[in-house]
């Protein structure tokens, strides 16, 4: 499965596609320069359990990084994540 990353200037989104549809998803949208909202984020139940949503996640936090951009956690997905896995001190908002 590749992960596609698409941008927009508010926002943007990773994802993976499959027969031209969203198979699972995470999106953000800009607050300021330097932060983030992490927003949104969905897996397809045909996906789910195998991790994906963690990737996806991971996929945004490593862009937030290389961007030196923090993370504010607005979807309960990754506020759950950010709250119990402290790889992400880094990039909380």
């Amino acid at each position: 499965m590749q992960i596609q990353h698409q941008q927009t200037q508010r926002g943007g989104e990773f994802f993976i596609e499959r027969d031209g549809r969203h198979i699972a998803e995470i999106t953000y949208q800009y607050q300021d320069d330097h932060t983030i909202l992490a927003d949104h984020t969905w897996v397809d139940s045909t996906l789910r359990g195998q991790g994906v949503a963690r990737q996806l996640l991971d996929i945004l936090v490593a862009f937030a990084r290389e961007k030196q951009l923090k993370i504010v956690p607005v979807c309960s997905y990754v506020e759950t994540a950010f709250e119990t896995d402290t790889q992400y001190a880094d990039v909380v908002a």
